[in-house]
């Protein structure tokens, strides 16, 4: 998914929790699931952004000979600039847009 499109709010907004656990029926489900979801948005966000600042390491950087570099600092600002993990789940949640597998019920929901 592409995290620069999501229309996740970039600042925190106080929520309804009994509106957000209608969908599941429980605040602390809602929750971890909400936060499940983060966790996997923050490890996709740091892969991605690792695998763009790979580009710019030299294997002979000491602390010493460190620089600074436009298009890296250009490529953090933007990951910056972007939505926190739990803001574009909590809003992903809100939208139906996951998929919640149980697997102790062995059941789909979608919500």
């Amino acid at each position: 998914m592409d995290y620069k499109k999501s229309n996740a709010p970039h600042n925190t907004i106080t929520r309804d929790m009994s509106e957000l656990d209608a969908k599941v029926g429980n605040v602390y489900e809602t929750v971890a699931i909400i936060a499940k979801r983060a966790n996997q948005i923050s490890s996709d966000l740091k892969k991605e952004l690792d695998s763009k600042l790979q580009d710019f390491a030299s294997p002979q950087d000491t602390i010493d000979e460190v620089f600074e570099n436009k298009e890296q600092i250009e490529i953090s600002r933007s990951y910056e600039m972007l939505p926190k993990p739990t803001l574009i789940a909590t809003q992903e949640f809100i939208d139906d847009e996951l998929i919640i597998r149980n697997s102790s019920i062995d059941r789909e929901r979608s919500f």
